[in-house]
């Protein structure tokens, strides 16, 4: 049996992360929430295992989205990371990064990463 891919989906807007969490399951994706950029440290630093990054750029508290990618990117290299938010787009982006608007359409998001996995 083929095990499910793994996304660390980190948002601190708990109704869009659940909403994305549930659509990605039910597309097959097994899935980590975090609710913010501490969160998701401590989940990087526990060891679990994930395939992709799914995270806002925009979360409060000491580390934001691209603050989590960094870290995720520096300790697991080719660690693919797509990042959203409904602000518009980082002047610049990370080679290997994507980065969606919010409001993105779950549907798409599917097919990113399942083309992210695949790669």
């Amino acid at each position: 049996m083929e095990s499910r891919p793994i996304v660390l989906v980190v948002e601190d807007n708990a109704l869009v992360r659940v909403i994305i969490a549930d659509f990605l399951e039910a597309a097959g994706f097994a899935v980590i929430q975090a609710q913010d950029g501490a969160a998701a440290i401590v989940v990087l630093d526990s060891g679990a295992d994930f395939h992709v990054l799914f995270t806002d750029i925009q979360m409060p508290g000491p580390i934001d989205g691209v603050g989590v990618a960094d870290l995720v990117c520096s300790r697991r290299p080719g660690t693919p990371v797509v990042l959203t938010s409904g602000r518009g787009a980082p002047e610049t982006l990370q080679p290997g990064r994507r980065f969606v608007t919010k409001p993105y359409d779950n549907r798409k998001i599917v097919t990113l990463l399942r083309e992210l996995v695949a790669a």
